[in-house]
């Protein structure tokens, strides 16, 4: 480690030499709210040039060798331009328009790209009702609740159950939403701090192929970008059943002029409270605040910088046992342990400076710092460890988490090929004090500490990708990255300190072969890994501690006449063995080799103008390795699921959607002796919008079924039983529910 910083620093620095040469760029902007036009794909006639703006709008033309270029973005009309038309100034001005798939380019111009087309469209068109479910935007992607809506949700991709977090990398604005180490589990991604009002948009990308994408990286990433301008403030109330209140508001701080002057800052809040539709009542409430600036600062950088703060409180009626539902103990919405709940905080310093020097250079410095805590009461197994005072654990930790990311990219030459380059350091450091997992009763009353100590997480990185033009339709990209990991834990009840230190180098290798505007295929290759809790690091002496992940994806993209967008993957996955702290009982247990392969296939059509059909389908085969057949099913791991539905959309007037999701049945345990029941679930929302004002209602589970939202496999005792019973435990998922809101616009 110590003689590959030199060297990377040195890279870096060399950069700003080796690749000079005199910038040519254009600013593209919104003709009606003057903001910046963000990921616009901008061509040449030949297709040799292919780039997409950033945050600024601005795309850079020193590589172009041609008179015109055409510029396509969702949400805004094609538009083909003669560079001599272009004004002094360099700002092209794009008319805003409801999106027609027929204007639609297939492309892979961004390093994350093959989704680029995908989740732009879902963005644009699919109505948002909160962040954590904006989540859903990526194909195969589910979502459930099962601790009172406070706690983050389970999330299952590609044939994981990723718990909170385990194999999948979440960022709001390159700032880390997973936890290490987390008192709870590891990866623990709690998206509630985000303002689903303010999401501009959602990158994602499955599997581990990119360089600069680190911990938790395996299945994928979702990449969260927040809104540096407002387009208007607004004030949005909403109410529903069950006691279900909202309200949000938005509100610029600076005059109209600012926006022209590359100028803004806005305020934001949120406040929300619900009684829930258990027996027990929920008494979920959560407020959001954010103050946030973005600037430019000087001619060749912009600076962005928010506070937001967090807090939210609530009860849980937990996971209920199927017996006690089938006999009538109590209701399919009761509770066997109603004292369940928690209650959790996060306030985050967010900073980016981006810097565009005149040889087309482009420095991002990013730093961030995140306080956080953490407090969650839960009883799995009821009665079965202690038959008089109950099995309630409290888990609690109070965090500080700080980090700085700088990266560099600059197109140039390498031989006679046309090529980019990009290479970064990232690091972070998280800092736990007193991280608790207790038995308690009651909440109030301590029972019995079982873990108690403080986490020291360093984590340091370096990567470098080439991105290389090999010929007019064929991309080839080489990337590494290399991650070090320093971990210490400091036991309070034992009164020891140990620690350990780990490395991981992940290779790269991504091939983009366009035919043609209307068809993109790609190959991806590469390692990625997720790292394991501290609390199993300095167990296992720096062995294991990392777990790597090597995977493979195969597929294209394809534009199916003028108003159809498909997309499809054979995929495969391989996990080294692993060692899991489990956080609900403060034991380190081994997971063996596992493989999973799959099929993806997602399809957007246009029917007719302003309406939109989209359907998704995700098959997986997940498997353990080592183990006799027949035992080899990884629990809850999804199998097949599919989301798909319809979405009326226009500027102004009525709009709407009719969505539905289904999760098949799955193995809760490894000889597929217990399946967790699938279940199929529509929703439905209906707007109208005016310049100044709109109203709309939207409706879950519109066919009231009963389904269960979370399923595991668990062994408890009821206080009425002789001993302990192992069946399916599950949380219900919302019935139908009903809610209305009204948004002013000022």
């Amino acid at each position: 480690m110590k003689k590959g910083f030199p060297v990377f620093l040195l890279l870096m620095l060399s950069s700003f030499y080796l690749f000079a040469q005199t910038r040519q760029s254009i600013r593209l902007l919104n003709e009606e709210t003057k903001l910046p036009v963000t990921s616009a794909v901008v061509t040449s006639p030949d297709k040799s040039f292919n780039r997409l703006s950033d945050e600024t709008g601005k795309i850079n033309l020193s590589a172009l060798q041609a008179t015109s270029i055409s510029i396509s973005s969702v949400g805004y009309l094609p538009a083909t331009i003669l560079l001599a038309d272009i004004p002094a100034d360099g700002k092209v001005w794009l008319t805003p328009t409801i999106t027609s798939l027929e204007a639609i380019q297939v492309n892979a111009a961004a390093r994350t790209g093959i989704f680029h087309t995908i989740s732009d469209l879902d963005i644009h068109l699919r109505p948002l009702i909160n962040s954590q479910e904006v989540l859903r935007i990526v194909p195969g992607l589910f979502m459930g609740q099962h601790a009172g809506g406070g706690k983050a949700e389970q999330i299952f991709l590609r044939g994981f159950d990723i718990d909170h977090g385990t194999d999948i990398q979440i960022n709001v604005d390159g700032m880390p939403v997973n936890m290490v180490s987390h008192a709870h589990g590891q990866g623990y991604a709690d998206l509630h701090f985000v303002i689903p009002e303010l999401i501009e948009k959602v990158n994602f990308n499955k599997g581990p192929y990119f360089a600069d994408k680190g911990n938790f990286a395996t299945a994928g990433f979702v990449e969260f970008k927040t809104k540096d301008y407002l387009e208007n403030s607004f004030i949005k109330v909403e109410g529903g059943q069950f006691d279900t209140y909202r309200a949000v508001t938005a509100i610029n701080l600076l005059n109209k002029n600012a926006k022209e002057k590359n100028q803004s800052l806005y305020l934001a809040g949120e406040a929300s409270y619900t009684k829930g539709y258990f027996e027990s009542p929920q008494d979920f409430n959560r407020f959001n605040g954010l103050l946030k600036y973005h600037g430019k600062i000087s001619n060749r950088s912009s600076f962005t910088s928010y506070i937001s703060g967090f807090n939210s409180k609530w009860d849980a009626s937990g996971q209920i046992p199927d017996r006690a539902v089938a006999d009538g103990s109590i209701g399919f919405y009761g509770a066997i342990d109603d004292t369940e709940g928690g209650k959790t905080s996060r306030y985050n310093f967010n900073n980016t400076l981006i810097t565009n020097f005149n040889n087309g250079l482009r420095w991002k410095n990013h730093l961030y710092y995140s306080q956080y805590n953490f407090e969650l009461y839960s009883n799995f197994t009821f009665f079965l460890e202690n038959p008089v005072d109950g099995d309630q654990i409290k888990q609690k930790e109070e965090r500080n988490m700080a980090g700085f990311n700088s990266t560099i990219e600059k197109e140039h030459n390498l031989g006679n090929k046309k090529a980019s380059f990009q290479a970064g350091i990232q690091s972070r450091f998280d800092k736990t004090n007193n991280s608790e997992l207790s038995s308690t009763k009651n909440r109030n009353q301590l029972l019995n500490p079982i873990k108690k100590g403080d986490v020291r997480e360093m984590n340091i990185a370096l990567f470098a990708e080439e991105k290389i033009k090999a010929n007019s339709i064929l991309d080839i990209t080489l990337g590494v990255r290399g991650d070090y990991f320093a971990n210490k834990y400091k036991d309070n009840l034992l009164r020891a300190t140990n620690s350990s230190n780990s490395f991981i180098l992940s290779p790269k290798l991504n091939f983009n072969y366009r035919l043609n505007n209307k068809v993109q295929l790609y190959w991806y290759n590469g390692q990625g890994f997720h790292s394991n809790d501290t609390r199993v690091a300095v167990q296992q002496n720096g062995r294991d501690v990392v777990t790597p992940a090597w995977g493979s994806d195969l597929g294209g993209i394809f534009k199916l006449g003028r108003k159809a967008v498909f997309q499809t993957a054979f995929w495969y996955l391989w996990m080294k063995q692993e060692f899991v702290y489990v956080g609900d009982a403060g034991v380190v247990e081994p997971g063996g080799k596992t493989q999973r392969m799959g099929w993806d296939a997602s399809l957007r059509y246009e029917i007719i103008p302003s309406l939109y059909a989209d359907i998704d389908l995700n098959y997986t085969n997940p498997r353990a390795l080592d183990v006799p057949k027949g035992e080899d099913n990884l629990p809850l791991a999804p199998k097949f699921t599919s989301t798909g539905g319809f979405t009326y959309r226009k500027a102004t007037g009525w709009n709407g959607s009719l969505r539905y999701r289904l999760m098949g049945d799955r193995p809760a345990n490894e000889d597929n002796s217990v399946k967790a029941k699938g279940y199929f679930i529509c929703d439905a929302a209906i707007n109208f919008t005016k310049k100044k004002w709109e109203a709309g209602i939207s409706l879950q589970n519109i066919f009231n079924s009963r389904w269960k939202e979370t399923q595991f496999d668990t062994e408890s005792r009821l206080q009425n039983e002789p001993a302990g019973v192992s069946e399916i435990h599950f949380t219900p998922g919302t019935p139908f529910f009903g809610r209305m809101g009204v948004t002013l616009f000022f």
